[in-house]
């Protein structure tokens, strides 16, 4: 244990890595830095240790997991993929893209993992320590978000252990995560159709132009009243990333009582981006909301960010933040 918290927090080098492999190993979870936010590993394969990250986060039991894999060869051995869904992986991974897949009967995946449904998501990380730790390990990581569930996802090892400290073994520290929202989920179907199911830093339009993906008649996002019978991925909740205060979109200035998150030409008390790149304002995005969660201010605005590109995936987590 390190200073003042429960949960250990190590640098991610190559004693880090291997003492998480080993905690990991024995059932225990681990928090780790991905290229879009940091996640809360325990294996895949054991049921033991995917119940403890329900119970830790909080997580409803019907809101499956990501299962991440070191390349596509390790991904057919939990889910059938072919045609168009091949093509996808082979030439999107490592990335930050995620897939919803029919699952194999003989996956040996823990059952709460798919929370009951017939298809797995997948995804091949790029960070260098993910990486480096799914290398060392024989089974594949179940890894949410390192959050209690319905709250701001964490880029940073503080974002972690501000709600999960002495729930979880260890934060592997490998500094800020680079995109700062989760990863694109795409569902593709078996006559080939694909629904986006959360919008990301991978744009769904250039990969169905790159590989000819068929545009499914019924959208991904599910609405509220339904969220049982719709969940297909995480980040499918009406309400999420939630900082624990109102939120206001679209202010282009402060009412009394409100931290202002700034953008472009709209200052704040911290900005996503004062040069309007959205890009930076992905990657600032949940750490612009930790630190108005913490704030003494009662109430959060936000300032109009551009619905294009990666401005999507912010206007959608903005969205759920304050529905």
């Amino acid at each position: 244990m390190t200073g003042k918290n429960a949960t250990e927090v190590i640098a991610a080098d190559a004693a880090g890595i291997a003492r998480a492999a080993t905690i990991l190993a024995g059932g225990g979870l681990v928090a780790v830095p991905t290229e879009t936010v940091y996640g809360l590993a325990a294996r895949a394969d054991s049921p033991e240790a995917v119940a403890r990250i329900y119970a830790a986060k909080g997580r409803p039991d019907f809101n499956p997991l990501i299962v991440h894999v070191r390349d596509v060869e390790q991904a057919q051995r939990y889910a059938q993929l072919s045609g168009v869904a091949l093509d996808v992986a082979g030439g999107e991974w490592p990335g930050p893209l995620t897939l919803v897949l029919p699952l194999r009967a003989d996956a040996g995946l823990a059952p709460a993992v798919s929370a009951g449904l017939p298809t797995v998501a997948l995804r091949c990380p790029a960070h260098p320590v993910m990486r480096h730790l799914l290398e060392q390990v024989d089974f594949p990581l179940a890894a949410p978000s390192a959050n209690s569930s319905g709250f701001i996802s964490p880029t940073r090892p503080e974002h972690v252990l501000a709600s999960l400290d002495g729930r979880i073994e260890m934060v592997l520290d490998g500094g800020p995560c680079a995109a700062g929202v989760e990863s694109t989920i795409i569902a593709i179907r078996e006559d080939g159709s694909w629904d986006e199911l959360r919008p990301g830093p991978v744009d769904v339009e250039t990969l169905r132009a790159r590989y000819g993906g068929a545009r499914n008649k019924i959208g991904g996002e599910t609405p509220a009243g339904s969220i049982e019978a719709r969940i297909e991925s995480p980040g499918q909740l009406a309400s999420h990333y939630a900082p624990g205060k109102p939120v206001r979109l679209g202010a282009l200035d402060a009412e009394a009582g409100e931290f202002l998150i700034g953008f472009g030409d709209v200052a704040g008390d911290c900005t996503l981006s004062a040069a309007g790149e959205l890009d930076e304002a992905a990657a600032r995005l949940y750490d612009c909301l930790h630190l108005a969660a913490a704030s003494e201010h009662s109430r959060i605005a936000v300032a109009p960010v551009p619905e294009r590109g990666i401005g999507k995936a912010i206007n959608d987590r903005l969205r759920r933040a304050a529905a």
